[in-house]
């Protein structure tokens, strides 16, 4: 698949950023299966805890317009090397992505990029298959 479109919106979309304490702007755009694309970039907050990365701000904003189907996500932030997301984006998307098919897409730039599956990036994610019947509730 050609994902350079995908990758120009997540370029584009960090440009957005809120990252006044470390300076490094990510951007991301998230492709659905029927082809919508949502992005979405990182807002920080002086406490650290409260800072949304761009991979979960994509998710969140297409889980909020009902958005449940994913296909592949793009990634790009102000470094020289490809970005992969962090631990906690890797568990949002497991959420609702399928581990073995769900491409994650790290971009320098349009021509410059690497696919990984989400599974390559979080083998043994924990997963509702972790749970064990009434025992969470």
């Amino acid at each position: 698949m050609d994902y350079r479109g995908l990758i120009a919106r997540a370029m584009e979309v960090k440009q957005s950023a809120y990252a006044p304490y470390s300076h490094f702007r990510v951007g991301a755009a998230l492709l659905t299966k029927n082809g919508k694309i949502f992005t979405g970039c990182n807002v920080e907050n002086v406490s650290y805890s409260a800072t949304n990365c761009a991979e979960r701000t994509a998710v969140y904003k297409a889980i909020s317009e009902g958005e449940r189907e994913f296909a592949a996500i793009a990634v790009n932030g102000d470094n020289d090397d490809y970005l992969p997301p962090c631990g906690v984006c890797r568990q949002v998307l497991a959420e609702f992505c399928d581990m073995e098919t769900f491409e994650v897409i790290l971009a320098n730039n349009e021509e410059d990029y690497q696919i990984v599956t989400l599974d390559r990036l979080l083998p043994g994610a924990f997963s509702v298959d972790n749970l064990k019947s009434g025992d969470a509730f």
